[in-house]
């Protein structure tokens, strides 16, 4: 700072006041942290936010899509009451209702005696074992005399 000061100014002026002409260093502090701020906020916010997809990530693909689509109209429209009833949906295992159905119509078609036939598991067919290399000229050639 310059040695004058202005008659009016106070003695002990605060160490944030810079002189004119000088860098001011809590600005450029401030600046930084708030653009850190700002990364870090943003961070969090899209993590929380896609934490039903995470926790949906394990079940059925037709609930996971479902929990991705709230999560998406959520993340777009601003609407809270989305993204809880994303929430809601990762956390609850919905109950496989495909698997007894069709078990069922296996059992009543067998009972009416329209049971397809499954085609039975044929056995691997083995491929022949591979014949060692010799030169083709060798193969078609007369014993040499002498040779063994």
């Amino acid at each position: 700072m310059s040695d004058s000061i202005h008659p009016t100014a106070i003695h002990h002026l605060p160490a944030f006041v810079t002189a004119p002409g000088e860098t001011d260093v809590l600005f450029n502090v401030v600046v930084i942290f708030m653009i850190l701020a700002i990364f870090a906020l943003g961070t969090f916010y899209l993590r929380l936010h896609s934490l039903p997809e995470t926790m949906a990530h394990k079940s059925h693909k037709v609930q996971y899509e479902l929990v991705a689509v709230l999560g998406l109209i959520s993340l777009l429209t601003h609407n809270n009451i989305f993204w809880i009833a994303a929430l809601i949906l990762a956390l609850i295992d919905l109950p496989d209702f495909s698997s007894p159905l069709a078990a069922i119509a296996r059992s009543l078609e067998r009972i009416a005696g329209k049971e397809d036939k499954p085609v039975a598991a044929e056995p691997p067919v083995a491929e022949p074992e591979p014949v060692a290399s010799q030169p083709a000229a060798s193969v078609h050639q007369a014993p040499v005399e002498g040779k063994v």
